[in-house]
């Protein structure tokens, strides 16, 4: 028998469900995510990035953004 990632029970099935809620959450506090980060999130689902590396990731995101601002 051959499990299906993406049935209502999988484990992609779950993170796409707290993606949606985390979303949702944010969008609420009147800070939605943008496109590029939405599918930020969902690559690091896709690719199954661990936690540290998801992390590292978001924090070079903030780094060079704050190199950006600080070169204007």
């Amino acid at each position: 028998m051959t499990v299906t990632r993406r049935g209502p029970g999988s484990p992609r099935a779950a993170a796409d469900g707290r993606l949606a809620e985390a979303a949702h959450l944010q969008a609420i506090e009147g800070n939605p995510l943008s496109p590029d980060e939405l599918a930020m999130f969902e690559m690091f689902e896709r690719e199954e990035w661990p936690p540290e590396d998801r992390r590292a990731h978001i924090e070079q995101q903030i780094e060079n953004r704050r190199r950006i601002v600080a070169a204007e």
